[in-house]
């Protein structure tokens, strides 16, 4: 099937309301202009520099989301590209986006990242941690703490990842009832190609979809 092809079967399974990301990572320009074609309206890249290249052929066609880890000397330019970071882990990166923001005048929206299943080559704050983080984030003037975003398990049975998006779901919950000032909890991202099914159970509202958009990737590309 055809990226196109693909795209219209994924969002007539997709709820109402649910934002679809296009993880576009290694994805040349093209492709990522036919799914836009054929209904994306959210484009998820891992890399700044990456990024950089499509979003200079594509601009603002379409809602850039940062979900890659984000280091803190790419920040000034993942601040002019992207409309959302899914990704702050550390105070450090939070006031270093809300410093280029200020230059900038821009509110930039976060989600804190957490490593729900506390995988140790997975970035993210462990589930004990993100009240504090979230806590240490509020306070800051151009920067806007908008929901939590995880990744759970990425091979097996999507069975297996349930227990870590209820978990991510009840401490969203959590920090929702809290009530902190410039916070607004609104966006849980959870699940990709292969469990976003169990992650929109689960409560996921934003949902982040490569393969199953855009095939297989090739095994020459890095």
């Amino acid at each position: 099937m055809s990226i196109r092809d693909n795209v219209i079967s994924l969002l007539k399974d997709i709820p109402e309301g649910i934002i679809v990301v296009a993880a576009a990572k290694t994805r040349t320009s093209q492709e990522i202009l036919e799914a836009i074609d054929a209904g994306i309206k959210f484009v998820g890249e891992n890399y700044v520099q990456e990024a950089e290249k499509v979003f200079s052929e594509i601009g603002r066609k379409v809602k850039w989301h940062f979900i890659g880890h984000l280091q803190r000397n790419k920040v000034k330019k993942a601040v002019e590209i992207f409309d959302l970071i899914e990704t702050v882990d550390s105070v450090e990166l939070a006031r270093e986006i809300d410093k280029r923001c200020i230059k900038v005048n821009k509110v930039m929206p976060v989600l804190c990242e957490v490593n729900i299943a506390r995988e140790r080559t997975k970035s993210g704050v462990y589930p004990e941690e993100v009240e504090q983080l979230i806590k240490n984030i509020s306070v800051l003037t151009h920067i806007k703490v908008m929901g939590l975003m995880t990744m759970g398990p990425r091979f097996g049975d999507p069975e297996d990842a349930r227990p870590y998006f209820r978990e991510t779901k009840r401490i969203f919950e959590s920090i929702k009832k809290m009530g902190t000032p410039n916070v607004e909890m609104k966006y849980l991202s959870m699940g990709m190609s292969n469990s976003y099914k169990v992650a929109l159970e689960e409560g996921a509202n934003i949902v982040r979809i490569g393969t199953k958009i855009f095939g297989e990737r090739s095994q020459e590309v890095k």
